[in-house]
């Protein structure tokens, strides 16, 4: 790979090197990039620069010749694109996932078990395929939130950096409206309420129904904590009972206030009616609590049962954006095995914002 010089985008303006080079050089380790930095081999039109210097629209970055590790740690020159087989193949998957798009937002249906963004050996998520609608410019598109890997439904995407920051103040400001359907182990009683818990990650006890039960060590696991414990955050979770099979499962519409990770499984399984086909949240199952699914058809599939239904917010550029999506296979198998109606209304519009 030779000396070359990259023009920084418009959709780039203002950005820090670092996340600069992190976006169009992913794999280049940041150790090995403070290094090139601090010898000066990265300039930014011909002067020396800091890994944190801001960079402006249409300035050029001299890159030296650099060997990348590939995804299995072998030496390998990075090659600015994916394939053309995989470009194809990812842009044939997003337009089956594209549920609405216009000049400026991007709306998918992310299927159960697709991982968002990647992390340690995930090679495969949405982040990577959106590589696929670069622009010539260096465009690209930018996630707006975050769904779980098993989650299903709705996932909002922005054409630009502008778009994405504008739709972020959206979802900071609490101006999104959230819509979850569940298929839950047991009927909540009441039939519609409000969850009010702190919940913090890592090792501690839970309180379910009452009863004292530890959680995973896994600092991937929410728990329930108290106020004013060290990086407890507050979440608020309104839900309502659309249908029920009692008393096997009910299906639940709900509405997060606030974003915290893992918000909706954490919260069903603390009032006592975990999420189906839940591995983190709806177990360990022992003599005291059992395994919720062991009483329910063999045929109702050990998948998570969690859909992001809808999403209504106001669009940057006028207007609203409403996306709903429909039920992923599991679930709608599950809800035809039952009966279950989604054409009724849902109760949780009367639920306050």
């Amino acid at each position: 790979m030779s000396v070359s010089h990259l023009i920084v985008s418009a959709d780039e303006d203002g950005m820090r090197l670092d996340r600069w080079f992190k976006r169009r050089l992913p794999t280049l380790s940041l150790s090995h990039l403070n290094k090139i930095v601090r010898k000066g081999e990265v300039r930014v039109d011909g002067k020396r620069c800091t890994t944190a210097t801001r960079l402006t629209a249409d300035a050029s970055v001299r890159v030296p010749p650099l060997e990348l590790a590939d995804s299995v740690g072998a030496p390998n020159i990075l090659k600015s694109a994916p394939s053309e087989a995989r470009s194809l193949s990812d842009l044939r998957a997003l337009k089956d996932m594209t549920l609405f798009e216009d000049a400026h937002v991007l709306v998918l249906n992310k299927p159960y078990g697709l991982a968002v963004q990647g992390g340690s050996g995930m090679k495969h998520h949405i982040d990577g395929m959106l590589s696929a609608l670069t622009r010539p410019d260096g465009t690209r598109p930018h996630l707006v939130h975050r769904l779980d890997r098993d989650t299903s439904g709705v996932l909002l995407v922005a054409k630009t950096r502008k778009i994405a920051a504008d739709l972020g103040e959206a979802f900071r400001g609490r101006l999104a409206r959230k819509i979850y359907w569940a298929g839950v182990a047991g009927v909540p009683r009441p039939a519609q309420g409000r969850i009010s818990l702190f919940l913090a990650k890592g090792e501690g006890m839970g309180e379910v129904r009452g009863a004292k039960r530890p959680y995973s060590a896994s600092l991937e696991k929410m728990r329930v904590a108290q106020h004013g414990e060290a990086e407890a955050q507050h979440s608020v979770t309104y839900y309502a009972v659309v249908e029920k099979a009692a008393p096997q499962l009910a299906w639940l519409s709900m509405k997060p206030v606030t974003g915290r990770t893992h918000q909706l499984r954490a919260h069903a399984e603390a009032i006592g009616h975990p999420i189906l086909g839940d591995p983190k949240y709806g177990g360990p199952f022992d003599a005291h609590h059992p395994d919720p699914m062991a009483a329910l058809p063999a045929t109702i599939e050990r998948k998570l049962h969690l859909l992001a239904r809808r999403l209504i917010l106001p669009h940057p550029r006028g207007g609203m954006i409403d996306v709903t999506a429909p039920l992923p296979p599991h679930m709608q198998k599950t809800f035809d095995l039952f009966g279950f109606d989604i054409g009724q209304r849902d109760p949780i519009f009367d639920a306050p914002e």
